[in-house]
């Protein structure tokens, strides 16, 4: 899949939006991808799913997990895509744990799915479950990454867009300074 034919999804279902907005990771930026206005549309995910499927169709893989809320319908697509059980992790008192009876074997190959990439800190809370489990992440499948590959969990790591979007620390973000209404997109709340 072209990234031309990405961006082009994403505009037509509006990803991108701008404002003052409190990122997962705790950061602040004037932009959001909010691709869940993507994921609305089950023509438009499995398309993209087929395309985030396909970088890693030649792997080793056992189970898909995705973290909730993000990672949920994004990775049961490319479970679908990729003909592979997924199965997601959620919050239970602040952690990240795998709850309704999902379980993971032990030495089970993990494709871990989310949405967006930013500071990773939801896909290594992800790894901290799996190596409970004692399963092994053997990729990083992910919409978009916003850290512009800087973000290394030590797997092949792929994205269907990658965008330099700035993220500020709350302590110098232009926005506050300025008094802008915060929002808070995301999964974790403010």
């Amino acid at each position: 899949m072209k990234e031309k034919r990405v961006i082009e999804i994403f505009k037509k279902t509006g990803v991108l939006q701008e404002g003052h907005f409190k990122l997962s990771s705790g950061l602040h930026s004037n932009k959001y991808l909010q691709c869940a206005q993507v994921l609305q549309y089950p023509v438009h995910a499995q398309e993209l799913a087929q395309g985030l499927g396909e970088k890693f169709k030649d792997m080793d893989i056992d189970v898909v997990v995705g973290p909730a809320m993000g990672g949920v319908t994004l990775s049961y697509a490319v479970g679908l895509a990729l003909k592979k059980k997924t199965i997601f992790t959620e919050r239970e008192g602040g952690d990240m744990t795998l709850r309704r009876g999902f379980r993971l074997n032990k030495g089970d190959k993990v494709l871990v799915v989310d949405d967006v990439l930013t500071t990773g800190k939801s896909i290594r809370e992800v790894l901290e479950v799996l190596d409970r489990e004692g399963a092994e992440m053997v990729g990083v499948a992910t919409l978009v990454d916003r850290s512009s590959g800087k973000v290394d969990f030590g797997v092949p790591t792929k994205a269907m867009l990658n965008v330099d979007v700035v993220a500020y620390d709350p302590k110098e973000c232009p926005m506050c300074k300025e008094g802008l209404k915060i929002t808070k997109p995301g999964s974790r709340g403010i």
